[in-house]
């Protein structure tokens, strides 16, 4: 192989604990020997147990998996972990017939650098983790010898945040098969006492959890246990697959005899605060709401719906209100805040049902318009002198008229709002720039939430207002003696909101002292308020002594995640010399205390074919404008070498091919897609892609059914050869649903479906998932996806095929062209006079695109990303003949001699 090409094995992401065999010889069968129950694939899961102990709601979590494999043959054991996204990984532990092989944190480009070396040498292994809505993926996998023992160890610990007063720890429980010894067991031991504990799992009935559940607690100390037998775990009677695939929570509260409660270990103090029985400050809300084209459909059904719940939740008779609306201009509900007396909020429900959509949209001016009404208000003193102001936004996209430099919105919001009130910014699918609204609601006081699309979003912004519904202080702010404290955590606070909790820790000067004081000043619905706290440093340390069973450094350890985390936090906003301090300090932190952050990898060295291999871990991000990576099933993306990031489902327009050829556009203003086919000869080479700016091309030959089917309108014909190419970068790649072969210039490489291999150079990755699909990442640029079908034997063309994907296409320029790249640019259709078709299930209407008139007909075609055996459903409007009408000129004028 070239030098120019480094393969990187990368492992796929895989769903619970399972096995993969290597291809076996006929001569060798499988032993008919009777295997013990919970055998799958020749490996048995003995033993699964979820270990958590908490200490002041600092969690300690360690999951340990126990395999055998039972097989004549070598088999691929696979551990996977779904963790919290608020958690930090710590450890990892391969134990093989009692040699262990333990995991290390270093620096992110350390890492790098020593995966690197192991890649030149053909001999690593990737250890991944993705990121989905709550949870991280955690994957490795490594080959065990017949009749071998396997052990994996990973420890994790978060700090447990209080949410609408209770603190919740939320395990993901998928074991993917029966297992012998399963067990949940988690230890809390909280100083101030525990009042509540409950613990619930998503997967079983109350009745059989009851009997397989303990959960107990008395004073300071809580258990609860959860140890399903075999037969509990059965997903019927005589069922051989678990029924253990969901969630498991466990939430508890606290006693709060004192608003406050500091403690302090081995030099280190936390400070905990949660007043309750607090009169709510009265709230002064403005809704400015996106209206722009990109929010028709399901996104504004869910914005009037939030605008329903924020009249319900957050919005009380004292309060002031007024709904901002912007799109490319922006318009008002009232000229001033309003008081939200009932016949205001009545006419404000009618305002809300009639909110549509129309339009660019114009962030900068519907911010500035609801952020100078809250301060035109104060200084009027038309609202209460104790009130707070609170502005929310409810967008889906990028600013797109008017001052449209998402760092220059930042900075005319940051002036106009003066640190005088929050910004709470909601982002509604995955087809916006997050990291801007994150980051424009963070230097304001606030924070973002991104809606998810799901069945569930409702209960999504539910949770959100009840939440912020009810501050009980203002400017709250945290005060110790001075000289006595250093490297505090945030100690100052725009709000304190009923159910919620402040945590602010730090590192005492004098160890000695006697007594520690701590006050909390804030403003509270009536008057100011002052909460003191004092410690006897001698009775805490005999009261702390009963808790040795949990760990002794815990409050160590939770000062240096919560300084961690707000560091990252404090980062996001900064540049220069400030970004790089921030980065050093969050630095020196995690590999101090063995935490993989954004900035720290894990690596592990693992054995593999009597050769060490070396495996790494990232810290995946939220994601955001240019950083999501499509949603495909154990489909891993590398963006550089070694690393495997973070990826969100994405929501941006979607062009692909597939199946019979069929074409899908998505015009995701309408929230609606275009389908046509094409009809050609099989060995037709057609142009999908061609881009003169990026240099990229992307050509299909047509293949047919065995026979040569001379009737066109019957006759299947589907995409058997891909050709991609980059003039810019001298490679070409060809793909079959044989082999890839990969051209650098000469140099010639070549893979089959059967690998699973990630080969990178500069500005290029290219990731094969063995018989599933392949991605290939032009650096910052498009993504491609190839999906390979496999067919059965009565499939009329009797060969596999290919379906092809583009991600990130807006990355393409203006002067992209092609079946497909056409597309690429915005454009609209209208849709009326929608009839009854020859098909009574499948209407037809008239449509408006491009200024043709074309009829089209209400059907559906198959998106393979998932599962390309099934596919699901995508809703479309069909285009007749061949497309003509839509695409410019007519299918046959995007024929080409060849592949290159």
């Amino acid at each position: 192989m070239a030098s120019a090409w480094w393969p990187c094995l990368i492992l796929a992401l895989l769903s619970g604990l399972a096995a993969s065999g290597f291809p076996r010889s006929p001569s060798r069968p499988l032993g008919k020997r009777s295997l013990p129950e919970g055998v799958v694939n020749g490996i048995e899961v003995y033993s699964t147990k979820i270990s958590c102990k908490v200490t002041s709601r600092f969690a300690h979590n360690v999951v340990t998996t126990r395999a055998v494999n039972r097989a004549d043959t070598a088999k691929e054991v696979s551990f996977d972990v779904e963790l919290p996204k608020t958690a930090f990984i710590t450890n990892f532990t391969l134990t093989i017939d009692g040699v262990t092989y333990p995991g290390n944190v270093k620096e992110k480009e350390v890492a790098k650098k020593q995966y690197e070396k192991a890649v030149s040498q053909g001999k690593t292994a990737g250890l991944v983790k993705a990121s989905g809505r709550k949870l991280e993926k955690f994957t490795v996998s490594v080959n065990v010898a017949a009749g071998s023992k396997v052990t994996f160890e990973l420890t994790y610990e978060e700090l447990l945040k209080r949410h609408k007063g209770k603190y919740e720890m939320y395990l993901k429980v998928q074991p993917k098969q029966l297992v012998k010894h399963f067990e949940i067991e988690a230890d809390i031991f909280e100083p101030q006492g525990i009042s509540t504990l409950d613990a619930e799992a998503s997967f079983i009935t109350n009745d059989l959890l009851g009997s397989a559940l303990t959960k107990s607690f008395s004073g300071r100390k809580g258990r609860v246990s959860f140890k399903p037998s075999m037969d509990q775990q059965r997903s019927c009677p005589t069922c051989t697959d678990s029924l253990l695939n969901g969630d498991f929570i466990i939430t508890y509260d606290v006693n709060r005899e004192s608003p406050a409660n500091v403690q302090i270990v081995n030099g280190y103090f936390v400070h905990f605060f949660a007043p309750q029985g607090l009169p709510v400050v009265p709230k002064n809300v403005v809704f400015v709401i996106d209206v722009s084209g990109s929010m028709h459909g399901r996104k504004m059904e869910q914005v009037r719906f939030s605008l329903r719940l924020g009249l319900i939740f957050p919005v009380k008779e004292e309060d002031y209100l007024n709904f901002i609306l912007f799109s490319g201009d922006v318009t008002t509900w009232k000229d001033t805040l309003v008081q939200a007396t009932p016949e205001n909020i009545e006419e404000a429900r009618t305002f809300v049902k009639n909110i549509d959509d129309q339009g660019m949209t114009n962030i900068n001016d519907g911010l500035l318009r609801g952020i100078s009404m809250l301060n035109k208000a104060r200084e009027e003193h038309s609202v209460s002198e104790r009130s707070t102001s609170i502005v929310i936004m409810l967008t889906d996209g990028d600013p797109n008229v008017g001052e449209s430099r998402p760092e220059k919105i930042q900075e005319n919001v940051r002036n106009a709002i003066g640190g005088k009130f929050p910004l709470y910014n909601l982002g509604f699918g995955n087809n916006l720039n997050y990291n801007f609204l994150e980051s424009m609601a963070l230097e304001n006081h606030g924070l973002a939430r991104r809606i998810y699309e799901d069945s569930d979003a409702n209960l999504q912004l539910q949770g959100f207002y009840e939440e912020v519904a009810n501050p009980l202080l203002t400017g709250v702010k945290v005060e110790y003696p001075e000289n006595a404290i250093q490297d505090l955590t945030q100690s100052a606070y725009q709000h304190f909101y009923d159910g919620s909790e402040i945590v602010v820790a730090g590192r005492l000067l004098d160890e000695d002292m006697n007594n520690f004081k701590a006050d909390v000043k804030g403003h509270g619905a009536i008057n100011d308020l002052t909460f003191t706290e004092e410690v006897d440093m001698k009775e805490m340390e005999k009261a702390l002594k009963e808790q040795d069973y949990i760990f002794g450094n815990y409050i160590e350890r939770l000062w240096a995640y919560l300084t961690i985390e707000q560091l990252l936090e404090k980062r996001k906003n900064a540049h220069g010399e400030e970004k790089e301090n921030l980065t050093a300090q969050a630095l020196d932190l995690s590999l101090k205390y063995h935490f993989v952050t954004p900035l720290t990898s894990m690596v592990v060295t693992k054995p593999e074919d009597n050769e060490d291999q070396t495996a790494i871990a990232d810290k995946p991000g939220e994601g955001g404008h240019g950083e999501w990576r499509p949603d495909f099933e154990g489909l891993p993306v590398a963006r550089s070498m070694a690393y495997l990031t973070s990826y969100q489902p994405p929501q941006t327009p979607y062009y692909y091919v597939d199946g019979d050829p069929h074409f899908i556009i998505q015009v995701p203003q309408r929230d609606d897609a275009i389908c046509f086919n094409v009809d050609e000869d099989p060995g037709t080479v057609l142009r999908l892609i061609q881009d003169p700016i990026t240099g990229l091309t992307v050509n299909g030959q047509i293949i047919g059914e065995k026979g040569g089917n001379s009737d066109s309108k019957t006759r299947k014909t589907y995409f058997g050869k891909l050709g991609i190419a980059s003039a810019h970068m001298d490679f070409r790649m060809e793909v079959t649903p044989e082999k890839i072969i990969l051209w650098s210039g000469a140099a010639q490489s070549t893979f089959s479906w059967l690998d699973t291999v990630t080969v990178t150079q500069d500005g290029l990755s290219v990731t094969i998932n063995r018989k599933k699909n392949m991605v290939v990442s032009f650096g910052d640029g498009v993504t491609f996806v190839v999906v390979l079908h496999q067919v059965w034997k009565k499939h009329p063309v009797h060969q596999d095929f290919l379906g092809f994907y583009v991600v990130d296409s807006h990355r393409m320029s203006a002067q992209t062209h092609g079946l497909l790249g056409q597309f690429f640019h915005p454009f609209d259709f209208k849709v009326s006079d929608i009839h009854p078709g020859s098909d009574p299930t499948k209407p037809d209407a008239t449509m408006v695109v491009k200024n043709h008139r074309l009829t089209v007909t209400r059907g559906s075609q198959k998106d393979y990303r998932k599962d390309a055996s099934v596919g699901t459903k995508v809703a479309c409007w069909f285009v007749h003949n061949n497309g003509q009408g839509l695409i410019d000129g007519v299918h046959s004028d995007y024929i080409v001699p060849n592949l290159f």
